[in-house]
């Protein structure tokens, strides 16, 4: 297994996502090669520094350019085919990597997903999950967290599915419980939009529809995906990852509050797409890195969008 790793993406890069990838190649499987992507002599320079210059499971592949965090996607990602994300994905492209992950530009991985892999026929638009901690234990797949900040029922209604697969095959849940997110429980409630996603989510036999959640029903452990557009899913997403903050000025060490920190798994996927793309926190530390690995590690095994693929077609 190969996971590729931007080291040019992300506001500490490359000293962060080196260091990050040195902590999971210390822990991963044997089978497992992680392949660092960027300008290969700041990258070899940081490894003798650590003193990992010739790590057996590290591989280093040259890109001259980094699409900046401030670029447009689309111009950047054709202006510059040689960045590490160009690069990257060139590799996933051609089958010389499993799965690719960056902490850089959130909206050149997403263009680059869809022109290089591209989404999996049927899929209406390719979502971002996130994974939400629940009290009950596990975590809740969120879907969209900011790919679509304006989505149509069709589009809701199909990610529920999406979720339910990845839950499934991902984390082993057997029927996973899918749930939408509205300002009420019963099902006339909320938008025009979430009104006919819940008659969708409600008629699809091939999904265990629970109905509607609230707010307050976020970390509860009452569904295993919550189904969202992408602009309220990445505002409640993003609200939900300050609770470990606010805890932390205020001298708060909680348990299930450090789980809400965006470092505990690292990233989150793009599903809906022809391959496995992590996408991480533009902040993202070398904690964040390794996490981020261990989820790509699990994607891969998990061969999760093979099974979306299938069950679309």
């Amino acid at each position: 297994m190969r996971i590729a790793v931007d080291a040019m993406g992300g506001d500490f890069a490359p000293d962060a996502i080196v260091e990050g990838v040195l902590m999971a190649a210390a822990e991963v499987p044997e089978k497992v090669t992680i392949v660092l992507i960027g300008k290969q002599s700041t990258i070899q320079a940081l490894l003798e520094t650590h003193g990992a210059e010739s790590a057996a499971n590290i591989e280093l592949v040259n890109a001259d350019d980094v699409i900046e965090m401030s670029e447009h996607p689309t111009k950047a990602l054709s202006q510059k085919p040689n960045s590490s994300i160009g690069v990257g994905f060139k590799l996933l492209k051609e089958g010389n990597v499993n799965a690719f992950c960056s902490a850089g530009n959130t909206g050149a991985m997403h263009v680059g997903a869809l022109f290089s892999i591209k989404s999996i026929e049927g899929v209406l638009r390719p979502c971002i999950a996130g994974f939400v901690p629940q009290l009950t234990g596990g975590h809740a797949v969120m879907l969209d967290i900011g790919a679509n900040a304006d989505c149509k029922p069709e589009m809701m209604a199909q990610f529920g599915e999406i979720g339910s697969i990845y839950a499934q095959y991902t984390f082993g849940i057997e029927r996973p419980r899918v749930a939408l997110m509205n300002i009420g429980s019963e099902e006339q409630k909320g938008s025009l939009v979430a009104q006919a996603a819940h008659q969708l989510l409600k008629e699809n036999r091939r999904i265990n529809f629970i109905g509607n959640i609230e707010g307050g029903d976020f970390f509860a452990g009452e569904a295993d995906v919550i189904v969202t557009d992408g602009f309220t899913g990445n505002t409640m997403f993003k609200l939900g990852e300050s609770f470990y903050n606010v805890a932390a000025q205020r001298g708060i060490q909680d348990e299930f509050l450090d789980k809400t920190n965006y470092e505990s798994v690292g990233g989150s996927p793009i599903l809906g797409v022809n391959g496995n793309v992590i996408i991480a926190h533009g902040i993202s530390s070398p904690l964040a890195i390794k996490n981020m690995i261990s989820l790509a590690i699990r994607q891969v095994e998990s061969n999760a969008y093979t099974k979306i693929a299938q069950a679309l077609n």
